[in-house]
C-alpha cells in the first residue's frame, strides 16, 4: 500500500511539475507578447491569459505560475527522495511534503476562489495544479507515520546529513540557485505598489533618468488623431473585454482628472476600438475576447446619448461574464439603446476603421498607449504614466 502511493506521489508532483511548467512558459510569452493566444486560451470564461494577467497572477511581481513551478520542483524531489530513498530520510520526506502541501492547499484555495468567483473563469492549467496539490496533501498525510511534534527534531538531523553528503548538497545549491535566478531574471511588469511616486523620483534623480531614458527609447507611430490644442495627446487602442484595458482605466482617471484641474486642455484622451475579437477585427484571428466587437459597439452607440462613460464602466466592471447577448441588453438598460441590432453594421464599421489604425501602426495587444507619438505596448503603473504626461508637457514648455 504505502509503495504504490509512494509512486502516486512522485505522480501528482510530476503533473505539478508539468502544469506549472507550462503554465511559466504561457506567462514568459503573455510579457513578451501580448498579442499571444496560448492552446488554453478557449473563450472568454475557459482562458488561462485572464488568470494570469489579472491581479491574482503575480505576487510582487513574480509569476505564481513560476513560484509554481519551483514549488513543485521541491515537492518532486522529495517525492522521489519518499520513493527511492534510504533510511531516515525516506521516512521523514512524507511529512515534509505534508507541511509543503498544507500551506500550497491553502494558497490554491484562494487562488481558486479568485478565479471561479471574483474572475469567473477557468484555466485549465491551473486547475491541474490544483488537482496535484491536492493529491500530494492527501498521500503525504497518508504517509506519515510519525507524530508531527518530531517533525522539527527530524528537519534538524537531515539538515545536518544533508550537509555531510556532497551529492544531497550540490543538488539543494544547484535548486536554490535555480531559483533565486529564475525569480531574479523572469521578466515582469512592476506592478502599481512597485513603482515609486512621482515625489520620490525627483528626489532619486537617477530612478527618474532611467525611466526617461526608457521613455524616449520608444518606438514613434503616428496613430491619425490630431492634437486639438492639447499639448499632450494620449491615444488608447482599447478592448472593453481586456482586463488590463479595465484596470488601466480605473487607475488612469485620477491621474486625468489632475491634468485636466491643473492645466485644463492640455492633455486630450481618445480612445480607439482595438476588439481582440475575430468578428471584427481580422489582425486577431485567435482572440478570445468573443463579445468585444458588440462591447465597442454598445460604447459608440451609448454616445448618443450621452452614456458613453456609463456603459465603459459597466462594460469593465462585467467583463467576465460578457457576451453578445449581455452587452445588447446592458447597451438598452445602461446606454439607452433600444437600436442595438438596426445600427450595429453601420457602427462595426467604425469600429473597424479604429482597427486599420491599429493595424497601420502594428498595434499587437490592448491597451496600447501613443503618447505624443511613443508607443507603449501595455499599462504603465499609474505613476508613470503621471511621470510621462508631466515629461511632455514640459517639452512642450507647459510649467508645472
Amino acid at each position: 500500500m504505502h509503495f504504490t502511493a509512494r509512486r502516486w506521489l512522485l505522480a501528482f508532483a510530476a503533473v505539478g511539475l508539468l502544469a506549472s511548467g507550462t503554465s511559466t512558459y504561457v506567462h514568459y510569452r503573455l510579457l513578451q507578447d501580448r498579442g499571444y493566444t496560448s492552446f488554453c486560451d478557449v473563450n472568454a470564461t475557459v482562458s488561462c491569459t485572464e488568470s494570469y494577467l489579472s491581479q491574482y497572477g503575480s505576487i510582487g511581481g513574480v509569476p505564481v505560475a513560476l513560484l509554481g513551478f519551483l514549488w513543485f520542483a521541491l515537492a518532486a524531489l522529495l517525492a522521489w527522495v519518499a520513493e527511492g530513498g534510504r533510511g531516515d530520510a525516506r521516512d521523514s520526506a512524507p511529512g515534509y511534503l505534508f507541511v509543503l502541501s498544507t500551506l500550497a492547499l491553502a494558497m490554491v484555495l484562494y487562488l481558486g476562489y479568485a478565479a471561479f468567483f471574483v474572475l469567473k473563469v477557468v484555466c485549465v492549467l491551473c486547475v491541474a495544479t490544483y488537482i496535484a496539490v491536492a493529491g500530494l496533501f492527501i498521500l503525504s498525510g497518508s504517509l506519515m507515520d510519525f507524530p508531527m511534534t518530531t517533525l522539527p527534531n527530524r528537519l534538524v538531523r537531515d539538515f545536518r546529513r544533508l550537509l555531510t553528503s556532497p551529492v544531497a548538497l550540490v543538488i539543494a545549491i544547484v535548486f536554490a540557485g535555480g531559483a533565486a535566478t529564475a525569480i531574479a531574471f523572469f521578466p515582469r511588469e512592476p506592478s502599481v505598489e512597485q513603482a515609486p511616486t512621482i515625489a520620490n523620483a525627483q528626489k532619486q534623480a537617477g530612478a527618474q533618468t532611467e525611466f526617461e531614458r526608457w521613455y524616449f527609447s520608444q518606438k514613434i507611430a503616428d496613430p491619425g488623431v490630431p492634437m486639438d490644442g492639447a499639448k499632450v495627446l494620449v491615444v488608447k487602442f482599447n478592448d472593453y473585454q481586456c482586463p488590463a484595458c479595465g484596470q488601466s482605466h480605473r487607475e488612469y482617471k485620477p491621474v486625468l482628472a489632475k491634468y485636466a484641474a491643473t492645466h485644463p486642455g492640455a492633455v486630450r484622451l481618445v480612445t480607439k476600438d482595438y476588439p481582440l475579437d475575430p468578428e471584427c477585427n481580422f489582425n486577431t484571428p485567435n482572440g478570445v475576447h468573443q463579445a468585444a466587437c458588440e462591447a465597442a459597439v454598445a460604447a459608440r452607440l451609448a454616445a448618443r446619448n450621452g452614456k458613453e462613460a456609463a456603459m465603459a464602466e459597466w462594460l469593465y466592471a462585467n467583463q467576465a461574464g460578457l457576451t453578445p447577448q449581455a452587452v445588447k441588453q446592458a447597451a438598452a438598460s445602461v446606454g439607452g439603446v433600444t437600436d442595438f441590432d438596426a445600427q450595429y453594421q453601420k457602427t462595426i464599421e467604425a469600429v473597424k476603421a479604429d482597427i486599420a489604425a491599429g493595424g497601420a501602426i502594428n498595434i499587437r495587444s490592448t491597451p496600447t498607449f501613443v503618447i505624443n507619438g511613443r508607443m507603449i505596448a501595455g499599462s504603465l503603473p499609474a505613476q508613470y504614466f503621471d511621470e510621462a504626461i508631466a515629461l511632455e508637457l514640459k517639452r512642450a514648455g507647459v510649467k508645472e
